[in-house]
C-alpha cells in the first residue's frame, strides 16, 4: 500500500537513523535528564553519522519518562514501554498524515511529560479500521479542526512543537498506530507497564509494519 512520508521538509528516508534510547544503551548516561540534553545527545548522533532525522522506539524500554509523575501512579505498575514510533526532527517540521482519513478528535495535554497537543485520525488501512496518533505537535496545529473532517493522504496536519508546548520534550513526533481506541479521545496511552504490554503490543501494532518506509 503507498503511503506518504510523515515528515515531508526534505528530509529523505537515506537521511534517517535509527537511536536507541533504551534503558540498555550505556552509552547515554543522563542525556534523558531534560529536553536540552536529550537534544544535544540526538544532535551528537546524528552528526556523528551524518544524518538529519533519529527515529525509533517501538516496545523499547526508557527511563525518559522517570521524572514525569503520571509515568509512574503506583500500584497500576510503572509506565516505561514506548508504544509507538518516534521521529526527532527540529521544531516547526511539518507533520504529515501518510494515509487518507478524517479527523477523530484532538486535544492539548499540557501536564508535563503528556503528548502536549495531539491530534488522533481515522483510517481504513489494509481492509482494517486503524487510528493514527501524531502527539508532540505545535499548539498551532489544533486550529480549524472539526470532527469528521476528511484528510488527504500526505496532507499537512501540523508542525512539531517546541519543548515549552510539546510536554517538555526535545522537538519530535510521537507516531501510533491503534486498532482500538477504547474510548479515548484526543488521547491514547503512548507508554505502558510491563504487565500491559502485550495488550498493547497487539492493540497498537509496529507502525512501521504499515508505513512501508523500509528503514
Amino acid at each position: 500500500m503507498k503511503t506518504y512520508l510523515l515528515l515531508n521538509s526534505g528530509f529523505s528516508l537515506d537521511q534517517y537513523l535509527r537511536v536507541d534510547l533504551s534503558v540498555s544503551n550505556e552509552v547515554l548516561g543522563d542525556a534523558l535528564r531534560d529536553a536540552e540534553s536529550c537534544q544535544a545527545y540526538l544532535d551528537r548522533v546524528l552528526d556523528k553519522h551524518k544524518k538529519r532525522v533519529a527515529f525509533g522506539g517501538y516496545l523499547e524500554r526508557r527511563g525518559l519518562y522517570d521524572g514525569f509523575g503520571h509515568f509512574n501512579p503506583g500500584d497500576s505498575g510503572k509506565r516505561e514501554y514506548h508504544l509507538g514510533i518516534d521521529f526527532w526532527a527540529p521544531a516547526g517540521t511539518s507533520v504529515h498524515t501518510p494515509w487518507e482519513g478524517k479527523v477523530h478528535s484532538w486535544a492539548n495535554r499540557t501536564a508535563p511529560g503528556d503528548y502536549g497537543p495531539v491530534l488522533l485520525l481515522e483510517h481504513q488501512v489494509h481492509n482494517e479500521t486503524l487510528y493514527s496518533l501524531y502527539g508532540h505537535l505545535s499548539a498551532g496545529s489544533l486550529s480549524g479542526l472539526h470532527e469528521g473532517q476528511k484528510i488527504e493522504m500526505g496532507q499537512a496536519i501540523g508542525r512539531l512543537g517546541t519543548p515549552e508546548e510539546n510536554g517538555g520534550y526535545a522537538p519530535h513526533l510521537h507516531f501510533q498506530v491503534i486498532r482500538d481506541l477504547e474510548g479515548f479521545r484526543g488521547d491514547y496511552p503512548g507508554v505502558c507497564a510491563w504487565e500491559q504490554l502485550e495488550f498493547y503490543r497487539q492493540n497498537c501494532p509496529d507502525p512501521l509494519e504499515y508505513l512501508n518506509y523500509n528503514l
